[in-house]
């Protein structure tokens, strides 16, 4: 109920990702062609992944489900962005401002879950092929997956529930070019250093938890590869797995460095340079890399266009 409490006062301001460099169009239409990019290349291996049969399995069934979260966190922040430049109008409502937060936070704790279940699924795969079938099932593919999506909704409630409970009673407006935590924040005229902490707590379940199960999972199929005697079996299982370790890393670099830092350590122009990355950049990379690296992909795309 609070967010609505405070529909008496003024919308919040997005002052916007460029607004202080003289290069504002070109530098947006950068960030544009980038969004343009991540917005194919994910529809498209949504695409490739249901025409292709042979994509059919619970490795593409859970790329899929972390090109939807990639599409989700585009839809959540780009439009918004690209409305208020060019539309020249910044204002955004308490409202939509919530449901900003909420997705975006949502998202990006579902897809550190997701990672994980990720690489457990690779691990079963290399280490105990014979029980792949029996263990990672479709039924038990779709738990995990609504498990990571459900642990990203309990997290976003707790901070929109939190952040709009916080008078905002000074300027409203937000140095970012969406509404997230840490910007809002700075604009509260109320203490919020114990929340912060806590938003530090949850990111170490969030991120660091998640990341442990990843290192120790690719630490096993490291030492299962060595042991294999096939060459091409080793080499099969090392792109697949260097693929998603790729992955692991662009996602895990900028969440870490965006969320794993103290508030007190933090800039408005940081906070945009990071976010810009896990919003746009992390989104239009992860399709090419999974495409580009892998065969059974290639072989679908080919596949498509030669119809």
């Amino acid at each position: 109920m609070g967010i609505w409490n405070h529909t008496s006062l003024s919308d919040f301001i997005l002052l916007g990702l460029f607004s202080y460099s003289p290069y504002e169009f070109f530098l947006f239409s950068l960030v544009l062609l980038a969004s343009a990019t991540a917005l194919t290349g994910n529809i498209l291996f949504l695409l490739l992944i249901q025409a292709d049969r042979r994509l059919h399995t619970p490795m593409y069934f859970f790329l899929s489900q972390l090109s939807i979260m990639d599409l989700t966190m585009m839809g959540t922040v780009v439009p918004r962005m690209a409305a208020n430049f060019l539309l020249g109008s910044k204002f955004i409502s308490w409202g939509g401002c919530a449901t900003q937060v909420f997705l975006v936070v949502m998202v990006g704790g579902a897809e550190c879950f997701l990672l994980a279940v990720m690489a457990h699924d690779r691990y079963v795969a290399v280490c105990h092929p014979l029980m792949y079938p029996v263990l990672m099932n479709w039924k038990a593919c779709r738990l995990m997956a609504l498990a990571s999506w459900m642990g990203g909704v309990a997290d976003s409630m707790i901070d929109v529930g939190v952040v709009f409970s916080f008078p905002y009673c000074s300027s409203l407006q937000v140095d970012h070019f969406f509404c997230e935590v840490p910007a809002l924040l700075r604009l509260s005229c109320a203490d919020t250093l114990l929340f912060e902490d806590l938003i530090y707590a949850c990111c170490v379940v969030m991120l660091l938890l998640p990341l442990g199960v990843i290192v120790a999972s690719y630490a096993w199929i490291l030492m299962a590869v060595m042991r294999m005697p096939s060459t091409e079996g080793k080499q099969k299982a090392l792109t697949t797995c260097s693929t998603h370790l790729a992955v692991v890393g662009l996602y895990y670099g900028g969440a870490i460095f965006s969320y794993m830092q103290r508030a007190s350590a933090r800039t408005p122009a940081g906070d945009r340079a990071t976010s810009i990355f896990y919003t746009v950049l992390t989104p239009m990379l992860n399709p090419l890399i999974y495409s580009l690296r892998n065969r059974d992909v290639m072989r679908a795309l080919k596949k498509v266009l030669g119809r």
